[in-house]
């Protein structure tokens, strides 16, 4: 059982990184089209991108909100990445990088570059309205285009247990960006 959520929130964790940069992309084109090789390519590269965040928010604020938030998802989305490369290769899946993985990438280095320059409140706020758009871009990408469009079937099932927990941290962001509202 404890297994099985750890990878679940691999899972959630790496979807829920993909979220924020999917939205734009997929609001201007139609569903692209993937494989399981490159569903793998993008919810590795989306946790590893939020790692990344996380980072930022743990070098950047005081807040201790903020910070227990960023260690979350450090700790999630490091934990998601180990268990999805490890079902990767049970499944023998190699990721494939493919135009969406190029579009985090693109998407990542500007908000990078935005968190980077901010400080104090201004990065708090910046940090937590980034990690909201995040997972509600990242539940409506597995609902609409990964989930429809997974052919296995243990990966299936996995991305549909994750909205639970995609549900949780998006919740939980929510909760935090409330206060930077006041």
């Amino acid at each position: 059982m404890h297994t099985c959520r750890n990878i679940t929130r691999l899972v959630a964790g790496t979807l829920l990184s993909a979220v924020l940069f999917i939205s734009p992309a997929l609001a201007q084109t139609p569903s692209p089209k993937l494989s399981d090789p490159e569903i793998a390519s993008v919810a590795v590269t989306a946790n590893k991108i939020d790692v990344g965040y996380g980072q930022i928010a743990l070098k950047q604020s005081k807040s201790a909100d903020i910070r227990k938030f960023a260690k979350t998802m450090i700790e999630d989305h490091t934990n998601i990445i180990n268990q999805a490369v490890a079902l990767a290769g049970k499944l023998g899946v190699t990721p494939k990088d493919n135009a969406l993985t190029d579009k985090l990438l693109e998407g990542s280095k500007k908000t990078t570059s935005v968190l980077k320059s901010k400080h104090g409140k201004a990065f708090d706020k910046a940090y937590i309205d980034n990690e909201v758009a995040y997972h509600e871009a990242v539940i409506s990408a597995v609902t609409n285009i990964l989930v429809p469009q997974t052919q296995n079937a243990q990966l299936k099932a996995l991305l549909i247990k994750v909205s639970p927990i995609l549900k949780e941290h998006l919740d939980h962001a929510k909760m935090i960006q409330a206060s930077y509202q006041k």
